[in-house]
């Protein structure tokens, strides 16, 4: 609570006691208020509006409000100025309490506000997945079952190379089992659309599936978001909670950086996987759900594993199946197709009509590596419709300068130049870097190169046995 009035701080003490399950904090001003809400969780804010002499500083705790989901309860004098009412106004508050305090009063409202708090929680929640559950499949397929070149996506999921190809065949896979799925990848390349896809192409898409990061939460708070707990079992904790291993039951958790666990919560994690039984915080009742876990982490496990922080039986757990999703920067043809979806989404957005995307910008787009992935792709696309003309094609100028000013390699695959010799040495030099690219590409799928060089098996075979191609030799 943020309060100076001893009147107030009175009534809170008298109706907020440590023996009802709460744990009260004080701020005097504003700024406090700020820096407690960023070091503890907080379920419920008590603010004092008579004590903010300052409107510029009580915009800052508004705007931090503004991105938690804890109960509010607003205390105000009722000779407030016309400012103040706007300060509480801004708060979107529970209820609104006039001073002097009734604990009595103070007691129920609060237990109410925190309840709804939780209820609106929830319906976040819910809401969140039954529109996921609305959209289209993410795997689009041919007639004969295999996944279809061009589009493929469910949200932002979109490609043509054969690396995401391969990946969403895998992934396909998972979703016609139950077993737990462990997604790898750096940071912005789509593990959690990936999740979202496998959870609504699988049986359990009619049941919800639920997201929490693991990455910065303290252990406690970690284990009653997914395990839940009851009333009582730690200070603030004034009534039930379900907890998301429970909400979710016949349906999907989706744990993101599932890396940041403690190794205590890596055992309690292990015993869920293995028994699919929930102990609520202060309970001593073992609950049965049946929920899929799909895991994500931008880090190794397996050489967590072998640094001795993350736990090997764990890991063999969560990886029923291993999904690695490769980063933008080698799959570079799925720049242009991603770069047209960005480009239609925004621009219907922003109500603006852009009609493409010049070649010399699209070759800058394909040459910059691109390290935050196709997250930092989408922001950059995102920013060139706003300021592309009305009508017009996004040109070099649109771009930013990091990208722009990225050299562009003109040269044959893989920037391969042939030089030296004959014009029938640097014409088969050009077809051996070819030929070597495809089955690099490939994964040395040879059925599947000489399809897309228009070769026969034999003819395939002649041309690596001609310019002496092994596997994992470059030349």
């Amino acid at each position: 609570m943020k309060s100076t009035d001893p009147g107030v701080i009175a009534a809170v003490s008298s109706a907020l006691s440590e023996a009802d399950g709460y744990r009260l904090i004080y701020c005097e001003d504003d700024r406090t208020a700020i820096r407690r809400m960023d070091e503890v969780f907080v379920n419920l804010f008590l603010y004092d509006c008579g004590d903010s002499a300052h409107i510029d500083e009580s915009a800052l705790i508004h705007s931090r409000l503004a991105h938690t989901s804890c109960a509010r309860i607003v205390v105000f004098d009722p000779t407030s100025t016309p400012e103040g009412f706007q300060l509480a106004n801004r708060t979107a508050a529970y209820v609104f309490l006039f001073k002097p305090l009734d604990p009595a009063q103070l007691g129920v409202m609060a237990k109410r506000a925190l309840e709804q708090a939780e209820l609106a929680r929830r319906h976040r929640i819910l809401s969140r997945e039954l529109k996921m559950s609305l959209d289209e499949d993410i795997f689009q397929t041919t007639p004969d079952g295999s996944v279809q070149g061009g589009y493929s996506q469910f949200e932002r999921l979109v490609f043509v190379s054969s690396k995401m190809a391969d990946l969403v065949a895998e992934a396909k896979m998972s979703a016609s089992t139950n077993m737990p799925v462990l997604i790898q990848g750096d940071t912005g390349t789509g593990k959690e659309l990936l999740a979202r896809a496998i959870h609504f192409n699988s049986g359990r898409r009619k049941s919800p599936m639920l997201v929490q990061n693991c990455g910065g939460i303290a252990e406690n708070m970690l284990h009653s978001e997914l395990f839940g707990h009851v009333q009582g079992a730690f200070p603030g904790a004034i009534s039930d909670r379900l907890g998301l291993f429970r909400a979710a039951d016949g349906g999907t958790v989706f744990l993101d950086e599932v890396s940041e666990i403690s190794p205590q919560f890596q055992v309690a994690l292990l015993r869920f996987l293995q028994e699919g039984e929930v102990k609520p915080l202060g309970s001593d009742t073992m609950l049965h759900s049946d929920v899929r876990i799909i895991a994500a982490s931008n880090k190794s496990i397996e050489k967590m594993v072998q640094q001795g922080t993350f736990r090997r039986d764990l890991y063999y757990r969560l990886r029923g199946f291993q999904l690695d999703v490769p980063a933008l920067a080698v799959r570079p043809e799925d720049i242009p197709v991603l770069t047209r979806f960005f480009v239609e989404k925004y621009a219907g957005v922003v109500g603006r009509r852009v009609l493409g995307v010049t070649t010399d910008a699209l070759k800058h787009l394909e040459a910059y590596p691109f390290p935050g992935n196709v997250r930092e792709l989408e922001t950059e696309v995102q920013r060139m419709v706003a300021v592309a003309e009305q009508g017009g094609y996004i040109a070099l100028r649109h771009l930013s300068e990091k990208i722009s000013s990225t050299p562009i390699n003109d040269a044959g695959p893989g920037g391969f130049v042939p030089s030296g010799g004959t014009l029938k040495d640097m014409v088969e030099s050009l077809e051996r870097a070819i030929v070597l690219q495809a089955l690099d590409r490939s994964h040395w799928n040879q059925s599947k190169v000489a399809t897309d060089l228009g070769l026969s098996r034999v003819g395939l075979a002649n041309k690596i046995k001609r310019y002496d191609i092994k596997r994992g030799r470059g030349g």
